[in-house]
């Protein structure tokens, strides 16, 4: 599968996981408890200082920043259209805010160290005989899944546009759903090979 982990090494590699997730968490709970424009023009402001300060291991991340431009794009003309400028101009920095540092963490950090992060929260539940090894990899495997779905369908969405010139859009569709399927069933023989002996 695809990942978006840079092996650039950048200062943000060196921060543990933990401090950055719970970085993360008080980030995203911060911008949307708060509505005053000044504190979120703020945010913004220094979460493009950290992304670009990534330098080189920004640039696996292209597609989703143009996708993020567009998105901050429509929905601000959106709140435009329904005379809502400062709900427009909220909503858009606090989308560049949390998505900015949710590709951050994704360019500087491991699976496996954000699935240590998550099983340590997850010890306690063993009081009560959840094992949290599988809980972690379910919420791995979703998260993996989801960005591979994305890494194929630009894939495919490419070899299109390099055939016909245009975008595949609902064309790829179906190929896109059996590689996904193909996928899930190469992973799902692994898992059973694997908690089988």
């Amino acid at each position: 599968m695809g990942s978006l982990y840079s092996d650039h090494p950048t200062w943000l590699h060196g921060v543990p996981a933990g401090v950055k997730l719970a970085f993360l968490a008080l980030l995203g709970t911060g911008v949307f408890v708060t509505h005053a424009l000044s504190v979120l023009l703020a945010s913004t402001a220094c979460c493009v200082l950290m992304f670009a300060s990534l330098g080189r291991a920004t640039l696996r991340a292209k597609p989703l920043l143009v996708g993020l431009a567009w998105a901050s794009v429509l929905i601000g003309l959106f709140h435009l259209y329904m005379q809502q400028p400062m709900v427009g101009a909220v909503s858009v920095l606090r989308l560049l805010c949390t998505a900015l540092m949710g590709v951050a963490l994704t360019l500087t950090t491991r699976y496996t160290d954000l699935l240590g992060v998550l099983e340590w929260l997850l010890a306690p539940l063993r009081l009560v005989g959840v094992q949290p090894e599988r809980l972690s990899m379910h919420v791995a495997l979703m998260l993996r899944f989801t960005e591979h779905f994305f890494v194929v369908w630009r894939r495919l969405d490419d070899a299109h546009r390099l055939r016909t010139g245009k975008a595949g859009g609902f064309k790829i569709l179906a190929p896109l759903t059996l590689h996904m399927l193909i996928a899930a069933r190469r992973v799902a023989d692994t898992l059973h090979v694997r908690y089988r002996r």
